[in-house]
């Protein structure tokens, strides 16, 4: 298998896979979306809420917030684990006091880790009225998107490479040219470069053969991580090919066995 990262920026990274199998690819699509841990809030526990929103909703939105997530410093919880207990190793504290009038905002949280933070500090909870107030104590826990999507890091997904040829001579074009997204048109013309600029090889593939044709390569996969911020693509990838790893050698242990 080789890896080259081909495009690579803050919101996502794509790669080419090669010498893999779309089920290989698929593999490491599943272990990235549902074992792969992050830190989410998980307990609520509300001292004072006279906003206008139910303690529940506060409780759902605010466990949806991304928190920033320490690998080495935490660890998934023991499967055997008593419900509600946790180790120091696997959880952080959280606190949020605000009162009115006023936004209150994911950068309200204190952690009592420096290190674990949400990712968007401007994501607002609820709007205070003036006499509203919000205190409330959380508990972050790591976890799994297996168990919730609120501890998946991010999304994931592949497709063979593809490749296009345009035709801007064929005597077809402005019948055809509006039947193009404009955003792949350049001085009446399509061009390739804006094509592969927006992907948008699906939008133009099949309008006419004989303008714009899309083929595709089945050796190579294009991989991409569209992390959550939880954690950089970088630690997804490497955190999902280990676990990748060790389901495999666990595989052949119990294949020996049998």
């Amino acid at each position: 298998m080789s890896i080259k990262v081909v495009d690579k920026s803050r919101e996502r990274v794509t790669f080419e896979l090669k010498g893999v199998s779309p089920a290989f690819a698929n593999s490491l699509r599943r272990i990235i979306l549902e074992d792969v841990p992050t830190l989410a809030i998980h307990d609520v526990e509300l001292q004072k809420n006279n906003s206008t929103l139910y303690d529940e909703i506060i409780a759902h939105r605010i466990g949806l917030i991304p928190l920033t997530t320490d690998l080495k410093g935490y660890e998934l919880p023991p499967a055997d684990a008593p419900q509600g207990e946790y180790l120091a190793k696997s959880m952080v504290q959280l606190t949020l006091r605000a009162k009115g009038p006023g936004p209150v905002l994911a950068s309200d949280f204190k952690s009592k880790d420096p290190k674990i933070k949400p990712v968007f500090a401007d994501t607002p909870i609820v709007t205070l009225l003036k006499g509203q107030e919000l205190e409330l104590e959380a508990v972050a826990v790591m976890g799994t998107g297996k168990q919730h999507a609120k501890w998946s890091p991010g999304l994931a997904w592949y497709r063979y490479k593809p490749s296009v040829k345009v035709n801007n001579s064929s005597g077809e074009l402005q019948a055809y040219l509006d039947k193009y997204p404009p955003q792949v048109i350049k001085d009446g013309k399509i061009d390739k470069a804006l094509i592969e600029k927006h992907d948008l090889y699906d939008a133009v593939d099949g309008v006419n053969d004989d303008i714009v044709s899309v083929d595709y390569d089945s050796s190579v996969l294009l991989f991409t991580i569209e992390p959550w911020g939880q954690l950089s693509a970088k630690e997804i990838l490497t955190t999902a090919l280990e676990l990748l790893s060790q389901r495999f050698g666990e595989f052949a242990e119990k294949l020996e066995a049998a």
